[in-house]
């Protein structure tokens, strides 16, 4: 057997692999189903319901939603020019820490500054806290050749236990009774909630400006084919006068950023306080996200909603026959693996000898 590249590839091709691979991965899961002794139908349509069946359904699902698009946007920008980002996660817990170092500290008053300002300081200290995370990796990449698939995925555990011991430290909350948090942020510095008496916040609005922002820059705009170019072919790139470097310290500043936001976003909207436990992994979903959207920015919003609706639906689901959530886990994971196999046969095709 040998992959033989095709001369051109189909764009109806590459739209229908996500769908392809999405079919191909309910399949497989539903062996796991099986194993476990629940009907395949009940179990989807209990899944569904308790993802997209009602408006708290909905509600839960777009607020789960928030940090894992921000994270696909991150994970997208990053791809886009094969500088592969693995430490979102880290750079996600930055961007929180960064921002209740400097919205929730001073008993939350930061020095009598107005609200306005303020949170327009933790917000920025956030994205800075991110971007200089990822931005020493890619430094050692493009300069030392050092693989950042390694550094940025040690990263998160280092950041993680700086997290630890800030939390167990000096930014303890003494309120606690004990428990490793955070001070909290004050109420005014929280965002607003979209739809009331639900968890939706206007974070939302924020991962869906960013995703149109970072969909114009790379269709219209001289960094945006930059980048494009480098992640193509990056020698390529600098022989025709792309500046390489300058291009990939801007896309880890840029993606490192926006995990960094989805931090703060996720402290402000959500949690007001930082622990250890506040993602469950959503700089990870974010790379699944980011191929299940192939790498397009407007399409990680619908991949978004997608997996944050599979991973609160099989809350419900394990509660009314017994399946274990993990199963939404496979999903995910298995998502990824079939959109790789499939954007893959998408551009080559097999020959067998």
């Amino acid at each position: 057997m040998r992959l033989e590249r095709r001369h051109e590839t189909s764009r109806a091709a590459l739209v229908l692999a996500p769908f392809g691979a999405v079919v191909f991965t309910l399949l497989v899961s539903a062996l796991l189903v099986l194993w476990a002794g629940a009907p395949v139908g009940r179990t989807y349509a209990l899944l569904l319901q308790g993802g997209f069946g009602s408006v708290f359904a909905w509600s839960e699902t777009l607020a789960r939603a928030i940090p894992l698009i921000l994270t696909g946007l991150a994970a997208t920008v990053a791809f886009k020019a094969r500088l592969f980002n693995i430490g979102a996660e880290g750079q996600l817990y930055g961007g929180a820490l960064a921002a209740v170092a400097v919205g929730g500290l001073h008993g939350g008053t930061g020095f009598a500054l107005p609200v306005w300002l303020l949170f327009t300081l933790m917000m920025l200290a956030a994205a800075v806290a991110g971007a200089l995370l990822l931005l020493g990796p890619a430094l050692m990449k493009n300069k030392l050749g050092v693989d950042e698939v390694v550094t940025t995925l040690l990263f998160n555990f280092i950041v993680l236990l700086g997290v630890s011991a800030m939390l167990d430290g000096p930014m303890k909350d003494p309120t606690a009774m004990g428990w490793p948090q955070s001070v909290s942020l004050q109420p005014e510095l929280e965002l607003g909630r979209l739809i009331a008496q639900t968890r939706v916040h206007t974070g939302l609005l924020w991962a869906g400006a960013l995703s149109v922002l970072v969909w114009v820059l790379f269709k219209y705009t001289v960094i945006g084919f930059d980048i494009r170019a480098v992640g193509a072919n990056a020698r390529a790139a600098a022989f025709a006068g792309v500046p390489a470097t300058r291009t990939v310290v801007l896309v880890a500043l840029l993606s490192g950023a926006l995990a960094g936001l989805a931090g703060a976003i996720e402290v402000a909207g959500r949690t007001s306080y930082v622990t250890l436990d506040m993602s469950p992994g959503y700089g990870y979903s974010g790379i699944v996200i980011a191929m299940l959207a192939g790498l397009h920015p407007l399409g990680v919003l619908a991949a978004g909603v997608f997996v944050a609706g599979v991973l609160v639906g099989a809350d419900t689901m394990s509660r009314a026959i017994g399946v274990p959530t993990y199963v939404a886990d496979v999903i995910v994971a298995a998502s990824l693996i079939a959109v790789l196999v499939a954007t893959l046969l998408t551009q080559y095709r097999v020959r067998w000898k």
